[in-house]
């Protein structure tokens, strides 16, 4: 391509930038205005799709709250009511199953999607969408059930896609000893979801009606998606407001990271399959998710049938969603701790990142596994409980694994990884609940027995796959290719394009490549630094990378003209 085509692209992509930009002024300035929006771009990102989790797993919980109303007759203080549907047991399975049918196949797919398209704009359209068919959900009901279905369907299919689309985010704006705080952050507000959706759907439906949890929460994944939209980016390089220290710091920290889409054809998916530190992801995330859905639907009837707890005692606690809540917040504690845990022992070099993600996963899932098997013989109710909060709050840990591993092994195709080994976790949690109700029911006396010690044979196995095979260093395979090097090039100097623009005013190709490249800056501090009349260098260790980084980043109050103009 001729120097002409490259500045012609290089203005292109400045006028794209500063139009969405300018659609977006208003807002944008208002919001810089929070402090909350001052912050470090890569943490508002983290908590801003910690917020689009919660808002997508509380939409889960909705349908779940309120069935109870719209299926069963009540009494409150204002009377009887009748429930205006007479939806069978059977209709009500096909309704929450139906979800599990859309969100299983779009995993992998998922996965490509991120990797072929923005995947922030991937995410912001998964819970914009899934939020929009919420509002849709009480006029499906009263209309038919084949449209409730329907509506289940799409949403699974929507939502299949986001856990992909976050791997994909995280590519360009993850420093690798950031990784797991970053992502775990992110991740928390999948479990969070459900200890705010669980009380507050319940809570909504029995003052506000049953359709009211579908509204409130429709509206929220609304607003989230205005401020989703106005305020995040692709990379670094393409927000408009980060601080040059933010994006020096990210970018040098990542490396060699190409933004050109991945065609089918040059994923390597013999390779992937092949990998056995990738199918210790995917056998660690299926046993994950064996014990999450397990909980998640049987909890009550393990309750009722093995610790003789009548509805009735518990009855208050199951309606507000506390009881079924507490192993969630526990959980949700869990997997911030430990994720500022994991990347505290890897930025101090006390353990490499193998070594992290294997006691991380392995230790969560052992201390899971011994308390569901204290669950298969104990009686006690007060017991019980609290070794099934602390079996779903050790597992937490094990979100600082094999959930984060993905970015480790291949970052410029973890989104695909994610997308299949969420779809093995999906698969757990379909078939899961079938072979739990065959046992129950087949095995009364001591089915429930042999439920838990399954689910701790499970981990158990997981634990030796994992520690075998799991590995936190990225593999050949995944390395960057001949074109692709080509690529970040030419990104990279679609970069220096736009520096020169805002340095000298134009992007003629002479100024271009007259831009001194990192290493340049570097040698020139060393010249520098003993007779640097700023002070800015005087403090540079060549040893250390990091102090050479460090000086980059002090001179950033310099603009682009004067900064290049003395060194």
């Amino acid at each position: 391509e001729s120097d002409e085509e490259l500045v012609e692209g290089v203005e292109r992509r400045s006028l794209l930038l500063n139009g969405r930009h300018q659609r977006g002024t208003k807002c944008l300035l208002l919001l810089q205005k929070c402090v909350c929006c001052r912050c470090s771009k890569r943490w508002q990102l983290a908590w801003l799709a910690s917020v689009g989790f919660l808002i997508v797993f509380g939409i889960r919980c909705n349908f779940g709250a309120a069935k109870v109303r719209m299926t069963q007759n009540y009494t409150d203080s204002h009377g009887e009511h009748t429930a205006p549907f007479r939806w069978s047991a059977a209709q009500l399975g096909l309704i929450e199953s139906s979800f599990f049918y859309g969100y299983l196949v779009t995993q992998l797919p998922g996965g490509f999607i991120a990797n072929r398209f923005p995947a922030t704009r991937l995410f912001g359209f998964a819970v914009g969408i899934t939020s929009l068919l919420n509002l849709l959900m009480p006029v499906a009901c009263e209309s038919a059930i084949g449209l409730v279905v329907l509506i289940q369907i799409l949403q699974g299919l929507t939502q299949g896609v986001a856990y992909p689309a976050v791997h994909g985010i995280w590519r360009f704006w993850a420093p690798p000893m950031e990784r797991t705080k970053l992502a775990t952050t992110t991740f928390t507000g999948s479990y969070a979801g459900a200890v705010v959706g669980l009380p507050l759907s319940a809570l909504l439906t029995s003052y506000c009606g049953w359709s009211m949890p579908f509204y409130v929460y429709g509206i929220c994944g609304g607003i989230w998606f205005i401020f989703w939209y106005v305020l995040i980016f692709e990379t670094p390089a393409k927000h408009p407001t980060i601080t040059m220290q933010e994006r020096a710091h990210i970018e040098n920290a990542i490396g060699r990271t190409s933004s050109k889409p991945v065609k089918f054809s040059n994923v390597p998916w013999k390779e992937i399959f092949k990998s056995k530190c990738v199918w210790a992801i995917l056998v660690a995330n299926f046993c994950r998710s064996w014990t999450f859905y397990l909980l998640l639907i049987s909890q009550l009837s393990y309750m009722k049938e093995v610790l003789s707890m009548e509805i009735e005692h518990v009855r208050h606690l199951v309606e507000s969603g506390l009881l079924a809540s507490l192993p969630h917040i526990a959980m949700s504690i869990v997997v911030l701790a430990g994720g500022q845990l994991a990347d505290s022992l890897r930025s101090h070099k006390l353990l490499s990142t193998t070594a992290v993600r294997k006691l991380f996963n392995c230790g969560g899932f052992g201390m899971e596994a011994v308390f569901l098997i204290c669950c298969a013989y104990v009686r006690n109710p007060v017991a019980a409980v609290t070794c099934l909060i602390l079996a779903v709050g050790f597992s937490g840990f094990a979100i600082s694994g094999f959930n984060v591993n993905h970015l480790d092994i291949a970052p410029r195709y973890a989104s695909i990884l994610m997308g299949m080994s969420n779809g093995i976790g999906t698969f757990a949690g379909m078939i899961c609940p079938m072979i739990t109700e065959r046992l129950t029911t087949t095995y009364y006396n001591y089915g429930w027995t042999t439920v838990l010690l399954l689910a701790g044979l499970i981990h158990l196995t997981g634990i030796t796959f994992y520690a075998i095979f799991a590995s936190g260093e990225q593999q050949p395979w995944a390395e960057p290719s001949g074109e692709e090097d080509e690529t970040w090039d030419r990104s990279k100097m679609e970069q220096n394009g736009d520096l020169a623009l805002s340095s000298y005013g134009t992007i003629e190709p002479v100024h271009i490549a007259a831009l001194p490249t990192a290493e340049q800056l570097r040698s020139r501090a060393l010249q520098r630094s003993e007779g640097d009349p700023r002070g800015i260098g005087t403090s540079i260790d060549e040893s250390q990378p990091h102090d050479i980084d460090h000086w980059l980043l002090a001179s950033s109050d310099m603009q682009h003209d004067d900064f290049y103009e003395y060194y």
